[in-house]
This record gives structure tokens, C-alpha cells and sequence, in this order.
């Protein structure tokens, strides 16, 4: 091997840093890859480390082709396809391992690292939370110590501390970027078409097990921030969809026209509050009953839902009034109310049974709501997340056989029977109650919060809210649904009764969340035009904002010049004594070529002035020394270099 095809040869260590780099940035996408990608790309990175340390030959091409048509076709079988996020992500996860695994070359680590970079890139694609951030970070901090590393071996915590300079350097420019660039509404490019795949939440429809699955999440579904009191637990119904047809196993909603404005009489005490909902990629706002908006991106639906006119695929932010107490739906259509009567032929026929007995006993539709309540009060029905499976007359089978059963299949039962009792009826899906963190006074509203209810329609007053659950077990409104469940365990850890110090560390941490997504992630194009209004510019001009945004980078990077020039004045002392003992010895004889550097150079001088090849070696390193060490050279040091200099006698 020459010394040219040496020197662009990669040594172990840098091996070892590409190893790192690639690892740190795949840990995130760990959650959302197929399980066989991901234990593949930790073989292949244990394989580049074991081969750094000289245990194991390299693969061969032939191995690295085979192992990536094998990612290529395990990924088409894993998704029915090759185009869009989830496969674009699981191909560029293992061609990044398989290009390590191949990097011979420093140009081979670099396009290693390109492929870091855009796996990096590529997480935000899934998330956009602070830990999400923060282990980009981490990412690009051992890029670019990698990129580092390859040029220059030094030690490790040498190698970090520049490449945190480096980033640190950049923070001005990314600032600029952040505050300047122009928020334009909607993305810049085409996202694919399962760009929004990985979104959870509640579903359009409602079947036994539902929300019961959903409710063992722990992940926050919005925060809601109160102007003044916070309403009590029994006024915190947060609507979701509404459901209307039945086909004796699953709900689903009806059709419902939007409006501009609201479908319902205020009255009662209303609620000023913000709330920050997070993407679920769906139109329903989950907005406390009964929502007013101003905001031009909401409409009113007309079973009573504020729902936006986009689906909600980032996390939005509204201001909302609600009236717990209003009244709707007393005006309501004869095409709606016989809607909701409908019931499928042969279904559940001992709860349809309960119905009509009740309306036979009743006249009027309230009495027959509050009989059928006593009667769910009367069957001791048992809330628990862990019913046992259910047949195809569901609701018969949780009143009469198991009596268990959760939120889903209290609601459904109790629909059936009202409607079998001549009410309309009709079930909401959402979510209940929330928490308030102390540490920033925001109530947070989990996917553990989830819940069903239904509405039943009653002549004088419109659509009334009738919660069987709540009439069977109180305590799932008043303290939640952890006082309510007798089984806790199967709920997230946190959650559980035995980890108050887990769930006191997890309310500080969504305080510092909710920052995050307020302050950088919630710096939206209207927020950025309010803030430039603030400094005297037209924040609707994109043409005023790209001139500041390019003015403000031109300054800092005059003023970047200024300090890196000022910096090079203080060492010109030093590179004057430098020229000064290179001069010398050009006129002995003995030139410096461009290429070399100050050590090559005094061991070439030492050579040819051997009576003087201590002195010389001496002033080579010590320059090196003060020139590209970490302490700055004083005046003391450019003294005795100068002095060593004045004293060689060169001839």
C-alpha cells in the first residue's frame, strides 16, 4: 500500500466513531422500525466494531449485496411497498449500517455520515418532541466529531470539545434561521402518503375493547390552560366523535353538515381556556362541551363538535370558550331523531327487551331515562379494563352474563336500550376529567382519559348528556380513572397508586414538555408575524422577512470574521518568529516546502544542521505546540521563542 492510498485508509478509530455516530442516531428510530430491521442494524454495527478491533475479517461485496436485497425485499413484504416514510426510513436505516460495514476509505466514512445526517432528519418525521431533539443533537455532535476524527487523530474528549465548538458556532445562524425564515402554513413539499401513519388516538368507530386498549396509553392527548377557575371533573367532557349508526357490533358516525356558526343557546358560567392539541390526523378538536371559536380554521359540525377544516397533522394550538350548560339540539330535524332511533333487526333482544318494558311502564321519555339508569344502578355492573370477550349480542351478554365490562360497554348497552325504549340516543366518544400539573397549572388530558357517554334526546331540552358509567361507578368522574379501576395494574406504571414519586417526576417533565411545544415547536406563521409586528416589520411580506433574515446572517458572519481576524492578529507574533526561523534556514539551504508541517520540517532542518539539531527540533515543536495546542500563547512564550530563535547560529 503507497502512502497515498494510507493516508486515506480508515484506521479502527475512526471506525469506532462512525460506529458511534450511525448507533446514537438510529435509537430513536427504534420505536417505530420493524423489529428484524432494527436487530439487523445492531448486528451489523457489532459487526464494524468487532472488525475494528481485528477479531473478524471484513464481509466480502458479495455478502453486502445479498444482506441488502435481503433489507429491500424483507422491507416491500413488511409494507406492500417501497415508497412512502415507514419503508424510505427502514431502507435508509440498514444501507446506512451496510455503507459502514462497506467504508474502507474516508470517502467512505464521510458518505456514512451523510447517511447519519439524514437519518437524523428523518426523525422528525416521526416525532418532534425535546427528546427527540436532544438525541439529534447527540447525533450530529458525533457526525461531526466523527468528520473530525478523520482528519485529524487526536483524542476523544479532544475531538468532542471541537465538535461542540463547531455547533456551538453554528447556534447564532440556526437561531436566525428559526425566527426569520418564513413560517409559510402547510409543508413545503409533498409529504407520502403514511406520513401520518404512526398517529394514534381514538378511532372513528367504537366496538367492544376499544377504548379500553387505548386507555392502557400513557401518551398526552392535548393540555388545556384555563383563564381563571378550572372546571369542576363533572364539566370536564372533552367531545370527540359522535356516533350514530349501529349494526349490532360496532358504532359509527352519521352524517352531519358544518356551519360557521355554533348549533346550540349558550348558558351557564362559561370557560376561557388554550387549548394544545397533539395530531391525531383526524378533524374533531376534542374540545370541551360546549365550544365557541373564533379562530378561521374551525367550523361547527352539527352533532355539536368544533372540528378544524384541515385534518390535525402537527400539534395545534386554539383559543375556546366553552358553556358547559348550553342547550342543543332542541330544533333538531325528524331525519335525525329517527336516526338515532334505528336499531338492527334481532339484536341484543333482552336488552331491546328491557327497552320496551321501560317504555311501557313510562310515558315520558325522562322517566324512562332515569328508570333505565336505576336499572344499570340495580345490576351492579363491575368497570373494569379486563372484561372477558363478548359475542355478537354484546350488550346483552355485559348486562345480563358477565356484568363487566368498560366505558365502551356501558354507553353501548345503554344506547341500545334507550333507543329500544323510544328515546333517541346516540354515543359520544372522547375523553374525561384530566389532570392539573402543579408545576405549570395546565391540565393534561391523556389517552388514559379516554371515554364513551351517550346523548339522549328529549323533547323539551334537546340532547342531554347521560353518562352510565358514572351512574354505575361516581368515582370514574370524581377522582378519575385510577380511584375507579380495581385492576391498576394493567394501567401505565406511572399512573399506578405505589408511584407517586414516578408520576411527580412525570408532571415536571410535561411542564417542560409543554415549553417546548409552546416556545419552539408552537412558533407557527402567526406567532411570527405578531413578533416582527413588535420590531417594526411587516410580518406578512415574505420579501421583508427574507431581507431581514439575510441582513441579520450577513451581520453575524461580518461579525464572525471580525472576531476569527482579530484572533489570527494575536497570533501573528508568533507566525512572524515562525517565518523568521524558516527564512534563515532557506538562506542556509534548507527550504520548506508548502505541504510540510512544522514538525516534518525540523526534522528535515535537524538532518541537514546536525550541530544544531536540538535547537532546531526544540523550536519546531514548541511552535507546533503554542500554534495549534489549546492554550493561547503569552507573551512570556513568544519571548523565549523569539530569544531560542535569535540565538541559532545558522550558516
Amino acid at each position: 500500500m503507497s502512502a497515498a492510498e494510507a493516508d486515506t485508509t480508515l484506521k479502527a478509530w475512526h471506525g469506532h466513531w462512525l460506529t458511534a455516530c450511525i448507533a446514537v442516531t438510529l435509537i430513536p428510530h427504534v420505536e417505530y422500525l420493524p423489529a428484524w430491521v432494527s436487530g439487523g442494524c445492531a448486528l451489523l454495527l457489532v459487526w464494524r466494531v468487532i472488525a475494528d478491533l481485528g477479531l473478524t475479517p471484513m464481509p466480502g461485496r458479495l455478502v453486502l449485496l445479498v444482506v441488502a436485497a435481503g433489507v429491500v425485499v424483507g422491507t416491500g413484504i413488511e409494507y406492500r411497498h417501497l415508497l412512502g416514510k415507514d419503508p424510505g426510513l427502514a431502507l435508509l436505516a440498514g444501507f446506512a449500517c451496510l455503507k459502514l460495514l462497506e467504508a474502507r476509505s474516508l470517502r467512505d466514512g464521510r458518505a456514512a455520515v451523510l447517511l447519519g445526517f439524514f437519518l437524523q432528519m428523518g426523525q422528525f418525521l416521526n416525532g418532534q418532541e425535546i427528546l427527540v431533539a436532544a438525541m439529534t443533537l447527540c447525533g450530529a455532535l458525533l457526525a461531526v466529531g466523527a468528520l473530525l476524527a478523520m482528519e485529524n487523530e487526536a483524542p476523544w474528549q479532544t475531538v468532542i470539545s471541537r465538535a461542540g465548538r463547531l455547533l456551538f458556532m453554528a447556534v447564532p445562524f440556526m437561531l436566525a434561521l428559526f425566527v426569520l425564515f418564513p413560517r409559510i402554513p402547510g409543508p413545503l413539499w409533498g409529504l407520502p402518503a403514511d406520513a401520518f401513519s404512526g398517529m394514534t388516538g381514538l378511532s372513528e368507530t367504537m366496538s367492544p375493547g376499544s377504548i379500553s386498549r387505548l386507555v392502557r396509553s400513557g401518551k398526552i392527548a392535548f393540555r388545556a390552560e384555563f383563564d381563571g377557575d378550572i372546571p369542576p371533573p363533572r364539566d370536564r367532557y372533552w367531545r370527540g366523535p359522535v356516533l350514530s349508526l349501529f349494526d349490532g357490533q360496532r358504532w359509527e358516525p352519521g352524517f352531519t353538515t358544518l356551519s360557521a356558526s355554533p348549533p346550540y343557546e349558550f348558558a351557564g358560567k362559561p370557560y376561557h381556556y388554550r387549548l394544545t392539541i397533539e395530531a391525531h390526523n383526524q378533524h374533531w378538536l376534542l374540545a370541551m362541551d360546549f365550544p365557541v371559536s373564533d379562530d378561521a380554521r374551525t367550523r361547527y359540525a352539527s352533532d355539536q363538535r368544533l372540528v378544524s377544516v384541515t385534518p390535525l397533522r402537527s400539534r395545534q394550538r386554539y383559543e375556546l370558550t366553552a358553556y358547559p350548560a348550553a342547550h342543543a339540539g332542541r330544533n333538531e330535524s325528524a331525519y335525525v331523531i329517527r336516526r338515532n332511533l334505528r336499531l338492527p333487526e334481532g339484536s341484543n333482544p333482552r336488552t331491546t327487551a328491557l327497552g320496551r318494558q321501560v317504555a311501557e311502564r313510562f310515558a315520558a321519555p325522562g322517566r324512562r331515562i332515569d328508570a333505565l339508569l336505576e336499572t344499570f344502578r340495580e345490576l351492579r355492573l363491575e368497570y373494569t379494563l379486563a372484561p372477558p370477550a363478548l359475542g355478537l349480542h354484546s350488550a346483552d351478554e355485559f348486562l345480563f352474563d358477565s356484568g363487566e365490562g368498560f366505558c365502551e360497554h356501558f354507553s353501548s348497552a345503554f344506547a341500545i336500550a334507550a333507543r329500544a325504549a323510544g328515546v333517541p340516543a346516540r354515543v359520544v366518544t372522547g375523553y374525561q376529567g384530566g389532570e392539573i400539573n402543579p408545576h405549570d397549572g395546565s391540565l393534561v388530558v391523556r389517552q388514559s382519559d379516554a371515554h364513551a357517554w351517550v346523548e339522549v334526546w328529549l323533547p323539551e331540552s334537546g340532547w342531554r348528556r347521560v353518562d352510565p358509567t358514572a351512574t354505575s361507578n361516581p368515582t370514574r368522574i370524581d377522582t378519575g380513572i385510577v380511584g375507579a379501576l380495581p385492576d391498576v395494574a394493567s394501567l401505565p406504571l406511572f399512573m399506578q397508586p405505589n408511584m407517586a414519586w414516578l408520576r411527580s417526576l412525570q408532571l415536571r417533565w410535561d411542564a417542560v414538555a409543554n415549553g417546548w411545544n409552546q416556545w419552539v415547536l408552537g412558533y407557527n406563521d402567526e406567532r411570527q408575524r405578531s413578533l416582527l409586528r413588535g420590531f417594526g416589520f411587516d410580518g406578512g411580506d415574505y420579501r421583508h422577512l427574507a431581507a431581514a433574515m439575510v441582513t441579520l446572517m450577513g451581520l453575524m458572519m461580518l461579525g464572525y470574521l471580525g472576531w476569527a481576524l482579530r484572533r489570527r492578529r494575536r497570533g501573528d507574533a508568533l507566525d512572524r518568529q515562525w517565518q523568521r526561523f524558516c527564512g534563515r534556514l532557506s538562506r542556509a539551504g534548507t527550504r520548506r516546502a508548502d505541504w510540510q508541517g512544522p514538525l516534518d520540517f525540523a526534522e528535515q532542518a535537524a538532518g541537514r544542521h546536525p550541530q544544531l539539531a536540538d535547537d532546531i527540533r526544540w523550536i519546531g515543536g514548541r511552535y507546533a505546540e503554542l500554534r495549534y495546542g489549546r492554550k493561547r500563547p503569552t507573551r512570556q512564550d513568544l519571548a523565549d521563542l523569539e530569544n531560542r530563535i535569535k540565538l541559532l547560529d545558522i550558516r
